[in-house]
């Protein structure tokens, strides 16, 4: 105590001299960027163009950094998460674990108004009460594609592509004669034979109640229809994802319809002279065509985020809704640009090229058919019900309406239990 008090008493005479003076602070490094993971399941082409994006954000951003990194089935969310339309409604069923995009901008005191964004992508179901839960940044709509050469070849014209589903048959009829293995396929039949012939010709996919009753006459006649043509190998099917892209791409099949995004990936497989048109319809039903729907993926912000996060988070979003990414985003992957100002600047660059699926897919999706409150394709375990119960169509176990019915009340006990589980 006594050596304490003598030390305290000394310093107190002397604490003008470096004996007792008190050592500086060293100074505090300067804070490092924040770093936000971006979690997908994206197949390996479609990582490697979305790293050259963030790559291209980094490089002008001094304090945010992102980082793509790939999500496993079950893990958790990262800060931000790209999510298929497959995906949708496990994410939103995990909506607690995600805040919504305009709050996420609002407090990063970067608004953005709902209003901006381009009509055909308001009326998807990530507006939730006029919120946007969730960015669009990867939307397409289903159209048809055609092999001009297998046109010509069949003594069809390749500028006149069919309008409607019996101008279809017709064309495959042709095309089978002159040799085609392959006139016709589709890809992710769930989301193009079910959502979209659906909601193209007019037809519910649901009840008043929100339950599922796709099983309707439009539906069946379609679903028939196809059975038809599988038994007359006018339809070849592929599988139930991305499967005859690549057939069609390949040259085998003349006919496809499949996402309108596609269209700017054909070049880089090889598959030229190609055209473009808006998805068939049933010319037979009152008031068709009305509108498809479009659908892709979306990026999601989690919950719990620290401000710093927040605001990193916002300034890539801000990043991407950019007209000069939004018109990159479309040429080199061909989807909708999400804002109006991004549609304008987008129209006047892609002059200079052939994007013929943007072309088609503005043409149908400007209808003014309601947006329905239900997606098949979005809804995992009904969308597996779906595919396993039109598979057993084409291989002739059960007629059409036999197995729409049983897809709609499997589906709906599937719905049921989903529900119950989130009590």
């Amino acid at each position: 105590m006594f050596f304490a008090r003598m030390a305290v008493t000394a310093c107190f005479f002397a604490f003008s001299t470096s004996l007792c003076a008190v050592p500086k602070q060293a100074p505090r490094p300067a804070a490092g960027p924040v770093t936000l993971e971006l979690a997908h399941q994206l197949d390996e082409i479609q990582a490697e163009r979305m790293e050259a994006f963030i790559e291209n954000f980094n490089r002008q951003s001094k304090d945010t950094q992102v980082k793509l990194v790939r999500r496993a089935e079950g893990d958790a969310p990262r800060q931000l998460n790209l999510a298929t339309n497959e995906e949708y409604a496990r994410f939103l069923a995990r909506k607690a674990s995600f805040k919504p995009l305009q709050q996420v901008m609002r407090e990063a005191r970067m608004p953005i108004d709902s209003a901006r964004f381009s009509p055909e992508l308001r009326g998807n179901p990530i507006y939730a009460k006029g919120q946007l839960l969730a960015l669009p940044v990867a939307f397409s709509t289903p159209v048809l594609y055609i092999d001009k050469n297998a046109f010509r070849k069949a003594g069809l014209d390749p500028e006149s592509p069919p309008r409607t589903w019996a101008e279809t048959q017709a064309a495959a009829g042709r095309l089978m004669a002159a040799g085609s293995r392959c006139p016709y396929t589709t890809s992710w039949p769930a989301w193009i034979l079910i959502d979209n012939t659906s909601a193209w010709n007019g037809a519910e996919v649901n009840d008043a109640r929100g339950r599922l009753a796709f099983n309707g006459l439009l539906q069946i006649k379609h679903v028939a229809m196809m059975a038809s043509w599988h038994k007359a190998r006018y339809f070849i099917y592929f599988g139930r994802r991305d499967e005859a892209d690549q057939r069609f791409a390949s040259g085998e099949c003349a006919m496809l319809t499949s996402n309108s995004s596609l269209f700017a990936a054909l070049p880089e497989s090889g598959k030229r002279n190609v055209g473009v048109s808006p998805l068939p319809y049933h010319d037979d039903v009152f008031g068709a065509p009305k509108n498809t729907l479009a659908d892709g993926a979306s990026l999601w912000v989690a919950a719990g985020l620290k401000p710093a996060e927040t605001r990193a988070a916002a300034k890539f979003v801000d990043y991407v809704l950019g007209p000069e990414v939004q018109i990159e985003l479309t040429l080199s992957g061909g989807f909708l640009p999400m804002t109006g100002v991004a549609r304008a600047a987008a129209g006047s660059r892609l002059m200079k090229t052939d994007l013929g699926g943007l072309q088609a897919a503005y043409g149908q999706l400007k209808g003014k058919g309601a947006a329905p409150a239900v997606r098949v394709s979005q809804i995992e375990p009904v969308r597996r019900i779906v595919e396993e119960e039109l598979e057993s169509v084409w291989a002739d176990r059960k007629p059409a309406k036999e197995a729409l019915d049983d897809a709609v009340r499997r589906g709906n006990a599937a719905m049921l239990t989903g529900a119950r589980t989130k009590k």
